[in-house]
């Protein structure tokens, strides 16, 4: 290993073991009520029923019902290493190095959520990383051996979260407009593995080959508490003689008490002895209700989504994942069937289990809102710089993350609701772009050389 190259992994181990330090502050890697649904896709049979089967194993391959902290470890190295990739992509002629790395990674534990998400066992940690490894594969130029590992990252990180295959077609759309062929086929390639991966495992796991078996549950709740479907209800009920029926007049307002109330719509007793019940056995009526809807009031669910996608996109506090909810009859459940002793010991220890993990993490937390609004800000400004020195490659890499934060929330805030979880994942993308534009345009050179492509030229 050269000189350069231990420097290199130095760094990205580095800015790996920065980034988990809200979980050396906890005690313990951060966890999500979910949590426990991934650890039980490999711990128990059948896995649940509204999650891909992807995830669960990624963790296993780190945990191997021994400890979490393996799996945090490897999340926050694989920020840091794409961190790294995109800070080379970006730093033009004599910028970039280890020290740069690790100033860079220090201004996001200390001023963003990037920390936050990725040492926290969810799907989220990998929404980021795919933004970010979709503009290194368009624009970075990796090695061989780098652009085979963000094909990788790319269809694992799409395949972990069902909202993240229409994130990556998103992105997607960004190469092509900026005619990156090259990066356009390898991220084709990598959504249709991840949808094939998703299809093949549900098939497999739930019987059904498709992408989202009961994903019309989801939508159904959203469009229930937004009206439209909810309207759709009442005006069809009686007659339809649809479960839901039963609710016509009295819906939920609240997606989440829509789905996850045990006497709520979702979860209530079959009065038909549809087995096995529950969302699984509502998902072909809720197709049905959704069809009806848009038929019925096509503007009224584009308003919807369109509010949502608003709220979704100011939804970005730190916060819900640091709560103990739910935590002791799901996370510590599950560590306490498939793992030693111990580590339940060591996640009841934790300042998260105990309650104690938001007071002491609001001191790092306030300066959160100001760098995401000088990121906002910084955004449109940059983009005219890059537009106007023909700088593509920084251009580029600002449509991306634009691109991911957009789709992510309308993705998530129209068809689940919003929630700041699903915001702060990304957002801290806005002033990551402002810290790397920065110190792109600050250099004479930038935007010259092979750092950058003219304009109006299509890349290989």
């Amino acid at each position: 290993m050269g000189h350069r190259t231990a420097r290199a992994v130095a760094a990205i181990l580095g800015g790996g073991a920065m980034l988990l330090w809200p979980a050396w502050l906890n005690g313990y890697p951060l966890v999500f009520v979910d949590t426990a649904s991934f650890l039980h896709q490999t711990a128990a049979f059948p896995p649940v029923w509204d999650k891909p089967f992807v995830y669960g194993p990624l963790l296993h391959a780190f945990h191997w019902r021994s400890s979490l902290w393996p799996a945090a470890a490897a999340q926050t190295v694989l920020l840091s290493w794409l961190l790294w990739l995109a800070g080379r992509m970006l730093a033009g002629p004599g910028g970039g190095g280890a020290r740069a790395h690790l100033l860079l990674v220090a201004a996001l534990c200390a001023f963003t959520a990037a920390p936050w998400f990725a040492a926290l066992l969810m799907p989220d940690a990998l929404a980021p990383a795919l933004v970010l490894a979709v503009a290194v594969l368009g624009w970075g130029e990796p090695r061989p051996l780098e652009r085979a590992a963000l094909v990788s990252v790319a269809v694992l990180a799409a395949a972990a979260h069902l909202a993240h295959l229409p994130l990556l077609g998103a992105l997607l759309l960004v190469l092509a407009g900026f005619r990156r062929w090259r990066g356009l086929r390898d991220g084709a390639a990598a959504l249709a593995a991840a949808t094939l991966l998703v299809v093949a495992t549900n098939a497999a796991f739930q019987g059904r080959a498709a992408v989202s078996p009961y994903g019309a549950v989801f939508a159904l709740a959203r469009l229930v508490a937004d009206g439209p479907a909810a309207r759709t209800i009442e005006a069809r009920c009686p007659d339809a003689g649809w479960h839901m029926c039963r609710w016509a007049g009295r819906l939920p307002t609240d997606s989440d008490e829509f789905l996850w109330s045990p006497d709520g719509p979702a979860w209530a007793p079959r009065l038909d002895g549809a087995r096995p019940g529950g969302p699984i056995s509502l998902a072909p009526e809720a197709g049905a209700i959704l069809r009806e809807t848009l038929a019925r009031e096509p503007w009224g669910v584009l308003r919807a989504a369109a509010g949502n996608t608003l709220r979704q996109l100011l939804a970005v506090r730190v916060g819900d994942t640091l709560v103990p909810d739910h935590l002791a009859v799901s996370v510590a459940e599950e560590l306490a069937r498939a793992f030693p002793a111990v580590e339940g010991a060591r996640f009841a220890a934790s300042l998260q289990f105990r309650g104690a993990l938001p007071a002491a993490a609001s001191p790092f937390l306030w300066l959160h809102p100001f760098a995401l609004l000088a990121g906002a800000v910084a955004l449109p400004f940059a983009v005219w710089r890059a537009w106007a020195g023909g700088d593509v490659r920084l251009l580029g890499f600002l449509a991306c993350v634009a691109a991911g934060v957009l789709a992510n929330a309308a993705v998530l805030g129209a068809l689940s609701g919003p929630h700041d979880r699903y915001g702060a994942r990304v957002a801290w993308l806005l002033p990551l772009a402002g810290l790397l534009a920065w110190q792109r345009l600050r250099r004479p050179s930038a935007g010259v050389g092979p750092a950058a492509v003219p304009a109006g030229t299509a890349a290989p």
